[in-house]
């Protein structure tokens, strides 16, 4: 089985960098804008917010040259994680780990 997605899109919002309180490790947030190949019922074109996780090198280089606005190519693979709230409900979170990041 393969899990890879690659996504070219435009940052919706400034790349958030942190670093891990076990180790110090720099990690990156953010969220890339992806249009759709074609418009909906009422003629306007769609779009998803895919956010995005980088580690370590990556995710310093990605908070230092990318800026909200930006295209940008992400390459990685998806993963789900269930998350559950105090009120018993349920929902699914998508984030994508990426390893590689090219600026448009």
């Amino acid at each position: 089985m393969l899990n890879r997605v690659i996504l070219i899109g435009r940052l919706s919002k400034e790349p958030d960098l942190r670093y891990t309180s076990a180790g110090g490790v720099a990690v990156c947030q953010m969220m890339i804008a992806v249009d759709h190949p074609f418009t909906g019922q009422g003629g306007e074109r769609e779009t998803d917010f895919a956010p995005i996780v980088t580690w370590r090198q990556l995710a310093k280089s990605t908070a230092n040259y990318l800026r909200k606005g930006r295209l940008c190519a992400v390459e990685g693979r998806i993963q789900v994680q269930v998350i559950r709230e105090q009120r018993k409900q349920e929902g699914l979170l998508g984030k994508s780990p990426v390893d590689g990041v090219s600026e448009k």
